[in-house]
């Protein structure tokens, strides 16, 4: 270590804070990372990441069935798989499955607290970080709280009538109709009648409305219509309307109140008093407690909600309130638009500044008074809050940026590495072809904003691909993942599961991360990779210097907040498509709000929050802003900046009060804007192609990208980070059959005067390479991925990579011994004169296992043959030449540099090919779980490919 190095580090640390840090895994990671020599490093982190930088599991204990010996055993086994952490997860009992009459032990009882002391124990013993769910299942809930501290929702009921009629409906037809039918309904809900009133159809003014609640007499109401179209309109209110899905035994019950700040602050202590009144402090074994999906079925409800709003907005949203709300269903999405009444153009203008103002309320207590009593509660434990701050109803980029370790979410779906035409994509689940959901962008913008680098995600969840999980979809998903800003992922997840347990074991949900899986012998293969991406993202500053801001706004006006991460809506549907445009043009952005620019300040053609800067904004079809931040984009403008509007200028204001003031003061800046024509810019979005469309903006308004792409293509993309002393690039390939030629020029202050490298993620190696003119020119293969690094390091082995087939290669085309060793522990011996895909091939299309593929070849000039391609591979590949095995190769070209193994005369030949279970399970007609995830109507998979195809070329 240098001396000035050691000088600065001794500074920083005392004795006392050493000791500190020697407490968990997460906390050594950061020691080492700091203790390090700054000049190597990063490298060293790179190449052997310490444990706090490998993913994490999301450790699900099964309907709290849980014992010692059994913990103890899984713990060593993720340990030994390349995992550096467990979320301890409690949650339901999988059903449809045997539990082996194991009991369960209660959440919080003294029995499952000293399980989770004798847990974090374990852990700490193997060097693994433990974070910890507060509570069970989600959200947030148990069977303790009093009525009115439960989660409460208001809804409407409207049947629609034609007069003249007499009639007479019961509250319980209205309370029927206004039934959301949630996904997770408590059976002690409580249902009361806050308002009932005649509407005509259709509505005009709110004079027309006729309050009849006080008729309601016996359970119901008469009504006498004259000739006309109406509806009675209620307005229902639902105590404790949703129970805790998936809450583990002594977690079950009802849903917290997140809006009630007291309910929340005395669940939480509750979980911190029980555990460490028996314990002692959870800190530092613990070191996040987890906030996991917001998915409160619409949730919009507490006591003083009316008097909040009234206090915040000006106006008392009471009567208004059945007009803005829409049918509810399932997750509180919107079932249908055309429910209600008609309403004039000038009504309905009215309603959505209105339903602003309401989404924009609740969002407000939604931080005010359940993140910051979570993240402060975190905080007096000594511990970090980590946590999914999204849902329906949150600030999308501000309701993370409090959390200390904000969280996104990554699926396994089919579609990932296949063509995705941008038609498809703009369609729910909105990220179709992508791991990364629409939220990871905000989550991670927001991270940027507030300086964090540590960003996780939920990574890898699956519900529609169960045992059809390859290492190289993991790959293609994973890296798409940090392509959208994530470092550091938690798989989703490892089940508590006993040996003994009835194949394939105890299977919540989500990917089969499991023992028994044929890749879990590979598995450390796919954690190594991840945790030498996370080291090195971690010690870098993500870079960005193009803000865009979407019409959340607009949205919430129109169609009221949505449930991230899968919206029912999104406005508009090419949102995802701008950002992907840029990055794939070698450009990079953050996104930003209101809120932000508000905070911003702005000099020398800058806008500036916090540790960020951007030299251009695009507004993505932002209708309405406040005036204020109307005003800030003029300073902006002013400033030197540039502001590009997409399909339309900011026209008005959001929210009612004061709405035609505010109107005009919007249309003022507007105007003032618009004398700034080469800096506030009119774009018009393309019919298709926004990869196209953004290059020529690009290449017109001279946003210059830090690395110019030649063949800008929709499977490649790129981010880019910076540290102290190098410069970071992480260039992705997400198809999964095709290879794509990179031909990427950088810009001087980047490349001159520094050296280029490739780091291998994969091996942990790096090679120097020898730029011309600055470009580097590289094949991508399928799946593939390159980390670019340029530093002041001049030693090392330069770039060899194995090179393309020679014209006359040597063909493996004869007979290959073919030995099937199935999971199931059977094996088969068969000749094969012609390779071929195992699906097709009736003995063999529900195999599961490895195959081994054998012959003797005759080589007359080894000195010709260098090299080894085994062409088209389903599954992960290991290549054995003359009894020496050559690695194994789990994504992309599997492709080998044989030395001077091969001889003159007769050679072995060995692949093996490891292939995923999913056609086995198929075929387990008897086995209930195996069907439930691969043959159930609503999970019904395809047959998948295996084995080796090739051809096998040696060249």
């Amino acid at each position: 270590m240098k001396r000035k190095t050691f000088l600065q580090q001794s500074a920083i640390f005392s004795v006392a804070s050493l000791l500190m840090l020697k407490n968990n895994a997460f906390a050594n990671s950061l020691a080492d990372t700091l203790i390090a020599d700054p000049d190597d490093e990063l490298y060293q982190q790179f190449k052997n990441p310490s444990m706090g930088y490998r993913p994490f599991v999301r450790w699900w204990w099964n309907g709290n069935k849980i014992e010692r010996t059994e913990l103890a055993r899984e713990l060593k086994l993720l340990k030994e798989a390349g995992i550096g952490g467990v979320e301890i997860n409690p949650i339901s009992f999988p059903s449809n499955t045997d539990d082996m009459d194991i009991p369960s032990v209660d959440w919080l009882s003294d029995e499952w607290v000293d399980l989770l002391k004798f847990t974090l124990t374990e852990a700490k013993k193997l060097d693994l970080t433990c974070d910890l769910l507060a509570g069970t299942g989600f959200p947030y809930g148990a069977g303790f709280l009093a009525p009115e501290e439960c989660a409460e929702v208001v809804v409407i009921a409207v049947k629609k009538l034609t007069g003249p009629l007499k009639t007479e409906v019961s509250l319980f037809d209205i309370f029927k109709e206004a039934d959301p039918a949630t996904l997770s309904p408590y059976t002690g809900r409580k249902m009361e009648l806050l308002g009932l009133s005649i509407v005509p159809d259709p509505l005009t003014s709110m004079d027309q409305v006729k309050n009849i609640t006080s008729r309601v007499r016996n359970e119901g109401v008469k009504i006498d219509l004259p000739k006309g179209n109406f509806a009675l309109y209620g307005l229902v209110k639902i105590n404790g309307f949703m129970k805790v899905i998936q809450a583990a035994p002594g977690g079950t019950g009802p849903v917290l109140n997140h809006f009630n700040e007291k309910a929340v602050k005395s669940y939480l202590h509750k979980i911190t008093d029980t555990i460490q009144n028996r314990i002692g402090p959870l800190a530092p074994d613990v070191r996040s407690f987890f906030l996991d999906s917001l998915e409160m079925e619409g949730a919009n409800w507490t006591t003083d909600m009316m008097a909040e709003f009234q206090k915040r907005r000006g106006y008392d949203l009471f009567p208004y309130l059945p007009f803005i709300l829409f049918k509810t269903g399932r997750m509180g999405n919107t079932v249908d638009l055309n429910y209600a009444v008609n309403t004039s153009p000038e009504m309905d203008r009215m309603l959505r500044r209105m339903r602003y103002d309401f989404e924009y309320t609740k969002a407000e207590l939604f931080r005010e008074r359940f993140s910051k009593s979570f993240v402060d509660w975190c905080a007096e434990n000594k511990i970090k809050s980590r946590g999914q701050g999204y849902g329906r109803g949150h600030f999308p980029l501000e309701g993370t940026f409090d959390m200390d370790i904000p969280e996104g979410e990554t699926w396994m779906k089919y579609g990932i590495g296949e063509e995705i035409s941008e038609r498809d994509f703009m369609k729910y689940p909105w990220h179709l072809g992508r791991g990364n959901t629409m939220i990871n962008k905000f989550v991670s913008s927001a991270a940027h904003l507030k300086g964090k680098k540590l960003i996780s995600s939920e990574e890898l969840t699956n519900t529609d691909m169960v045992f059809n999980e390859s290492l190289e979809l993991f790959k293609i998903a994973g890296d798409q993942s940090t392509i959208s800003g994530i470092t550091h992922p938690i798989f989703h997840g490892f089940n508590y599961s006993p040996p003994d347990a009835a194949f394939p074991g105890w299977i919540t949900y989500g990917g089969y991360f499991n023992e028994q899986n044929t890749m879990w012998p590979y598995f450390k293969l796919y954690t190594d990779y991840r945790a030498r991406q996370s080291a090195l993202l971690q010690q870098a500053t993500f870079f960005a210097d193009i803000a865009i801001m979407a019409p959340i706004g607009d949205m919430w006006s129109e169609f009221g907040a949505q449930m991230e991460p899968f919206p029912s809506r999104v406005t508009p549907a090419y949102q995802q498509l701008i950002w992907e445009s840029m990055h794939q043009n070698g450009n990079a952005c953050d996104y930003v709000s209101e809120q932000v620019i508000a905070d911003a300040d702005f000099k020398g053609g800058w806008m500036t929050y916090g540790p960020r800067k951007y030299h251009s904004l695009f507004l993505i079809e932002v209708k309405s802003i406040s005036p204020q931040t109307a005003k800030k984009l003029h300073d902006f403008v002013k400033a030197g900046g540039r502001v590009f509007c997409i399909e339309t200028y900011p026209e008005q204001a959001l929210g009612w009060l004061n709405h035609e003031q505010n109107d005009a003061e919007v249309k003022k800046w507007v105007a003032k804007l618009k004398t700034y024509p080469d800096q506030f810019i009119f774009l018009q979005k393309p019919a298709a192609n926004f990869k196209e469309w953004y290059q020529t903006v690009q290449a017109r308004y001279k946003l210059n990208p830090y690395v110019k792409i030649a063949n800008p293509n929709a499977f490649v993309t790129q981010v880019r980070y910076q540290s102290k002393n190098a410069e970071i690039f992480l260039f992705n390939n997400a198809s999964a059959h095709l290879s794509i030629d990179l031909d990427a020029t950088f810009l001087p202050e980047i490349a001159d005067k520094r050296q280029a490298w490739i780091w291998d993620a994969a091996t942990g190696e790096r090679f120097k390479l020898d730029l011309k003119d600055r470009t580097l020119k590289l094949r991508l293969c399928p799946a593939d991925s390159r980390i670019i690094v340029f530093n002041k390091d001049r030693n090392g082995k330069d770039w060899d990579p194995v090179p393309e087939i020679s014209a006359r290669p040597m063909a493996l085309k004869t007979a290959w011994n073919v030995e099937f060793r199935h999971m199931d522990g059977t094996v088969k011996i068969q000749e094969m004169t012609e390779l071929g895909d195992l699906k097709e091939l009736p003995d063999f299309t529900y195999f599961s296992g490895t195959v081994v593929y054998k012959k003797s070849i005759t080589v007359e000039n080894p000195a010709s043959l260098r090299y080894a391609d085994l062409g088209q591979v389903f599954g992960i590949a290991e290549l054995i030449v003359n009894g020496q095995n050559l690695g194994t190769q789990w994504y992309g070209r599997r492709a080998y540099a044989l030395g001077n193994l091969l001889k003159k005369g007769t050679n072995q030949v060995e692949i093996k090919v490891t292939t995923v279970m999913l056609n086995y399970m198929k075929s387990l007609t008897e086995n209930p779980t195996a069907q439930y995830w691969s043959n159930n109507k609503k999970k019904e998979q395809p047959l998948q490919s295996m084995g080796l195809v090739g051809p096998v070329n040696l060249f």
